[in-house]
């Protein structure tokens, strides 16, 4: 069993090495096999073997003039700080293919500094997804606060708690929140919000350097329905108040305006801010979430925005 672990883990040595030979320092396969000592067709089964074992992270760094202009574009209309687009592969059903990535380069931009940083973080499938993408470091200098509970409505921890999962990756020092997304009660809100140590995560939440957020939809298939935070008839309730997205539990309408009352009320996240003061990076990319992103904008709920080309395209028809 050690024999083979160990010839295992050497021959994903060897196929670290080929992918950074070929992807980094651009060596044909030819030169890769020479300079491992390897036959050609070895040495291109390695490089095979640094891109399925994720070995080898390619993040395209040409400026494509499309996503600039709409960059750029975005940024005028909507006011923002920061507005990065991305390209879209029109062939892909996945809803996080690129943004995932680009907003985990941002999010590195922050934990390679020296300087200590606090970083707010959402929920949700696409913040998973990017944390996925985060290169593994150690970074004990910075501080990962949760802007939203981790419990499920069974008591179970989220599949999708992201402050724990990037406090693990990159060995820093993370703050999340033990609660459910909305309390069952507007009295149990109160007797929940009034624990020290919540009200200690709060705070830091409330100082972050930048968050990420993810934006849901307030519809038949909102996520805060289907991972049984709210019922059918508190999310037909909303839709009947206008709602038409939410961000950490928070709902709002087309206007980017929070919703009076309804489950707002029994909300356990940390409070958004409108307009936000500080860097509040908005990371989405669905097409059904569309009205909801644009809602966000409109009402400043966030200043700024990672999404990809088709996305931006259509945030542009006002």
């Amino acid at each position: 069993m050690t024999r083979k672990s160990d010839a295992d883990s050497d021959r994903l040595d060897d196929a670290a090495r080929a992918g950074w030979l070929y992807y980094i320092a651009g060596n044909t396969q030819d030169e890769i096999a020479r300079k491992l000592g390897v036959s050609r067709q070895t040495a291109q089964r390695l490089v095979s073997l640094a891109v399925s074992e994720k070995l080898i992270k390619v993040r395209l760094d040409h400026p494509i003039g499309r996503c600039i202009e709409l960059s750029g574009r975005l940024r005028e209309v909507y006011g923002l700080n920061m507005c990065e687009v991305v390209p879209a592969d029109p062939a892909s059903t996945s809803d996080t293919l690129g943004v995932a990535e680009a907003a985990a380069s941002e999010l590195e931009r922050y934990l390679v500094s020296q300087h200590p940083v606090i970083c707010a973080m959402g929920t949700g499938r696409m913040l998973r997804a990017m944390v996925e993408q985060v290169s593994p470091m150690d970074c004990p200098q910075h501080k990962m606060v949760s802007l939203v509970g981790n419990i499920a409505p069974d008591g179970s921890a989220s599949l999708f708690d992201v402050v724990s999962r990037i406090g693990d990756r990159v060995k820093a020092p993370h703050y999340p929140m033990p609660l459910p997304v909305i309390a069952p009660t507007v009295h149990e809100k109160t007797l929940l919000l009034s624990q020290k140590t919540l009200r200690n995560v709060i705070e830091l939440a409330k100082q972050a350097d930048v968050t990420f957020i993810g934006i849901g939809t307030v519809d038949e298939t909102a996520a805060l329905l289907r991972d049984g935070f709210v019922r059918h008839d508190e999310i037909r309730a909303l839709m009947r108040a206008g709602a038409v997205g939410e961000i950490t539990g928070w709902a709002f309408d087309a206007q980017g305006l929070l919703i009076d009352g309804l489950t707002n009320d029994r909300v356990l996240s940390v409070p958004l801010e409108q307009p936000a003061q500080k860097k509040v990076i908005g990371v989405a990319m669905a097409q059904p979430r569309l009205r909801a992103v644009k809602g966000a904008l409109r009402g400043k709920l966030i200043n700024g925005l990672i999404t990809n080309e088709t996305m931006a395209g259509l945030l542009l028809e006002i």
